[in-house]
This record gives C-alpha cells, sequence and structure tokens, in this order.
C-alpha cells in the first residue's frame, strides 16, 4: 500500500501516464445508474462523439470496459471466422501479438515479420500484396510502445482497401500523440486506450467502427464467439437504450474531462511532437544509443541500455534516489532497453527536464560518462523552438 499511496513518484512510464486533478475530480462526482438513466445514454453518446471528433471520424464510436488490449481483441473476435487468412504486420511486439487474436477465434494469422527499427514504407506493401492478397482483415500498429515506432497508416491502410482488405489499427499509443484522421487513412478499426496520451486512468478502450467493418460482422456465416469482445453487441445501444453490460459510469466521466482536456489544447500534438525530438536529441548528444533508426513516435523514447549495465538497475536507482519511474521493456526487447514516456500529461518541459537531469546522475552512478548534460541539451532544444 505504501507504493500504491506514494505520491512522491513521478509516472514518466510510456502508459499510464499522470492524470490531470480536474480528471481525478470528475471520476469522483456523485454518479447515477448507467444501465436505467436516459441522461447517461445521452452523455455516453456525446463523450463518443467528442473522440471521433478529435480523431477525424465519422465512424460509430464506443467506449468499452475494460483496458485497450480489450479493443485489440473485440476487433478480431468480431471480424475473424474459422478459416480466415488475415495479415497480421509485425514490425512491433503488439503487432506480432496480433496473431495471437487471430488464432484464438480460429483464424488463420499470416504474419508478415519486418524490421522492428523501421517503419513500414507503403510502397513495399503494395509490393507484398501484388503477390498475396486474399486476406479478410489486416492488423497494424499505428504506434508500437515497445519501440516507440510510428507506422504512416494513412499511407498504408488506403491501400490495402485498394485491394479490399478491412483495417484493424492498434493506435493506443498512438492516438492524441501523434496525428490521427481515421477517415482519410479509411481505417475500420481503430482502438485506443484511456492511459495513454489521454491521461485517464487505465480501465478503458475507446474503438471507432465503419460501416464496412459492421458490414462484414453481419455477413458472417457463425455468431460471434465472444460476449464481452462482441463489438455488434454495441451497435444500437442508443436506439435500444440498452447496454451489453453495466457500463464503468466514474471511469467514462473521467475519461470525458480527458477529452475535453485534448480538445481546448491547440497546441496539442505540436508539444508532444517537440519535446519528443528535444528527448532524442538530448539523449544522442550524451552518447546514448537510440532503439530504431527511423519513423519515431511522439510519445516514448526507447534507448538501449549502456554497455556493461543492467536495465533494472538504472530502473530501480532511478526510483530510489530520484522518484521517478521510467520503464524497461519485454520480450525480444526485455533487458536491452530503457523507455521514457512523454505523452500526454508527461509531455511537458518540467517533467522531462527533471526526469532527464535524473537519468543523468543515475547513469553516471553505474558508470556511464556523457559527452552532455542531458537535461541542458533539452531546455537548449525547447528554447529554440518555441
Amino acid at each position: 500500500m505504501d507504493v500504491l499511496n506514494n505520491t512522491d513518484i513521478k509516472i514518466m512510464t510510456p502508459g499510464p501516464t499522470q492524470v490531470a486533478d480536474n480528471v481525478y475530480r470528475a471520476r469522483s462526482l456523485r454518479t447515477t445508474n448507467p444501465d436505467l438513466d436516459p441522461a447517461f445514454y445521452d452523455f455516453y453518446r456525446d463523450t463518443c462523439h467528442l473522440f471521433g471528433k478529435l480523431i477525424h471520424t465519422k465512424n460509430a464510436c464506443f467506449i468499452l470496459g475494460g483496458e485497450g488490449i480489450l479493443g485489440l481483441e473485440a476487433a478480431c473476435a468480431s471480424l475473424t471466422e474459422p478459416g480466415d487468412r488475415v495479415l497480421v504486420i509485425d514490425n512491433g511486439i503488439f503487432g506480432k501479438g496480433f496473431a495471437d487474436f487471430v488464432s484464438m477465434y480460429q483464424g488463420d494469422p499470416v504474419t508478415w515479420s519486418l524490421d522492428y527499427h523501421n517503419p513500414l514504407a507503403p510502397e513495399v506493401l503494395r509490393d507484398y500484396l501484388e503477390k498475396d492478397h486474399a486476406f479478410k482483415y489486416a492488423t497494424l500498429v499505428h504506434s508500437d510502445t515497445p519501440s516507440g515506432l510510428l507506422n504512416p497508416v494513412e499511407a498504408l491502410c488506403p491501400i490495402l482497401k485498394e485491394y479490399g482488405i478491412l483495417t484493424v489499427v492498434d493506435s493506443v499509443t498512438g492516438m492524441f500523440a501523434d496525428e490521427l484522421d481515421v477517415d482519410r487513412a479509411q481505417i475500420d478499426i481503430v482502438c485506443g486506450g484511456s492511459q495513454k496520451a489521454l491521461s485517464a486512468p487505465p480501465g478503458l478502450t475507446l474503438v471507432a467502427v465503419s460501416e464496412d467493418a459492421f458490414t462484414a460482422m453481419h455477413q458472417r456465416k457463425e455468431p460471434i464467439r465472444s460476449f464481452y469482445a462482441n463489438l455488434l453487441t454495441f451497435e444500437t445501444y442508443y436506439e435500444d437504450q440498452w447496454f451489453p453490460y453495466t457500463m464503468p459510469v466514474s471511469d467514462i466521466m473521467g475519461l470525458r474531462q480527458a477529452l475535453e482536456n485534448v480538445a481546448s489544447d491547440p497546441e496539442h500534438l505540436k508539444r508532444h511532437a517537440v519535446i519528443a525530438a528535444a528527448t532524442r536529441k538530448a539523449l544522442t548528444d550524451a552518447g546514448l544509443t537510440l532503439y530504431l533508426e527511423s519513423g519515431f513516435a511522439s510519445s516514448v523514447t526507447v534507448f538501449y541500455v549502456p554497455e556493461g549495465m543492467k536495465a533494472q538497475d538504472i530502473l530501480d536507482t532511478m526510483v530510489k534516489e530520484h522518484h521517478i519511474m521510467i520503464a524497461g521493456c519485454f520480450d525480444v526487447l526485455a533487458g536491452k532497453v530503457i523507455r521514457i514516456g512523454h505523452m500526454g500529461n508527461n509531455a511537458n518541459e518540467a517533467d522531462m527536464t527533471v526526469t532527464l537531469a535524473a537519468l543523468d546522475k543515475t547513469l553516471q552512478s553505474l558508470g556511464f560518462t556523457g559527452k552532455a548534460d542531458m537535461a541542458e541539451g533539452f531546455t537548449s532544444y525547447m528554447n529554440a523552438h518555441k
């Protein structure tokens, strides 16, 4: 409980991120019965509409009671029938993970494994599809949290649609940190989460579903093999005044405030981009090596653990000595990299300056001699780009 109640720890991880005070206050307000009160159906609908406006889509939008992974599974559960070939674009850990959901619902995942250090180029995708395009849908990640990679979904998804392939995009870390225009990108199902660049507490999935995706669901030969991960159960919630399960009303009230925070900040995306660029320059000037070669997201920066050090020692020292939590990684990157989350409420100059100063001291204490002061380099870049 000491850890849970420790407000001295600054959370600079790639999600969950630091939550704004007005979001906490919104979650603490007195609530109604979300199953029975018509006013809540209006509130939920209006919140979904605001979400859709911010990601530039006229598609149907929904809020699901579950962390962002629920949206990824629900997309696959709702589209996949036994034997369906699904193109799984794997240029990151979460991209690869879609294959598990496809298999779970008895689809046939065709995993296309690519370079994890660079985004997928549109011409490479087109060349691949010219040879094989017999897929019901394709999955891809907009922004891969483990590596910090950003795929150009606005260029990739229209190519897939040219071949009649539906698209499922994981933008849990991407949306609200990097630009996302869902309708221009022709994305059929896009999934987001509350705990990343929105800076609401974890626990909610945000999803937008196209008419083409709903048509595919209605044309299934077999029923969707899930209840909780079934997007069709939300399709007519407002007309029916019925949710498939009780909505987490306090969480949604907090989410609404978080969406309004983004809507009221015209510099939101620009701030993310500048802070990300300043962070990368500060790290590389100090002599650290970034994991990526290109395609950097504005949400998280990932660098290799310096030779001779252990990732856990860096993380532990940051918390114990400087009261700042950053992150390591998992899967193929376990123990190899460190991740700094600068999205949502983390994307501010003051917190990033303190974090980089602490990282500098931590690495020095563990034997790394930097070529430049990280905090000073960060501040210099920020001042030059204001």
